[in-house]
């Protein structure tokens, strides 16, 4: 698998999730076969770093036969989430209906998404990929004795990410 990653964050109300994923679908489907567009609740991410190791573990699960979900974007979802089950993961880090801080993961397309992403959600704003401590303990249920240990709340969610091979 190729490592074209993107990792954008978009401020947006979403009115029709199935409306929205199906837009998300178009452009996958017009750009690449492997093209995988991924829409996470940004609340819930550790920072990018925290989502590029999710990727990462995702793309080496569906190389080793050990991915728990059928889709890699859905995996990502998992890995990132530190969960087992997809119904949890999409949970913790599914997009609800309303406004909502979003991670777009987009992986293996040819070219830059960023302007049709736009196009559909509205207000581009990175800074919303940026860790919240408060947020991801309560999201999370991380100690702050887990965040010291770790080094910080983005080393946490990495270390619970890896955590998820070991339970194979």
């Amino acid at each position: 698998m190729e490592n074209n990653i993107q990792i954008l964050g978009f401020s947006s109300q979403v009115d029709d999730i199935t409306d929205l994923m199906s837009k998300l679908d178009e452009i996958s489907e017009k750009n690449s076969q492997d093209c995988i567009i991924q829409l996470l609740n940004a609340n819930g991410i550790a920072g990018e770093q925290h989502i590029h190791h999710a990727i990462i573990h995702a793309q080496n699960a569906f190389k080793r036969n050990d991915n728990i979900a059928r889709d890699l974007g859905l995996e990502i979802c998992v890995r990132a989430s530190a969960q087992r089950q997809i119904y949890k993961a999409l949970d913790i880090l599914g997009l609800k209906k309303g406004y909502n801080n979003i991670c777009a993961v987009i992986v293996n397309c040819n070219k830059d998404l960023s302007s049709q992403l736009e196009l559909i959600l509205s207000k581009r704003d990175d800074e919303i990929l940026k860790a919240d401590k408060t947020i991801l303990k309560d999201i999370y249920q991380i100690s702050d004795n887990e965040i010291n240990t770790a080094g910080g709340v983005s080393w946490a969610m990495m270390e619970r990410t890896s955590l998820l091979i070991l339970e194979n």
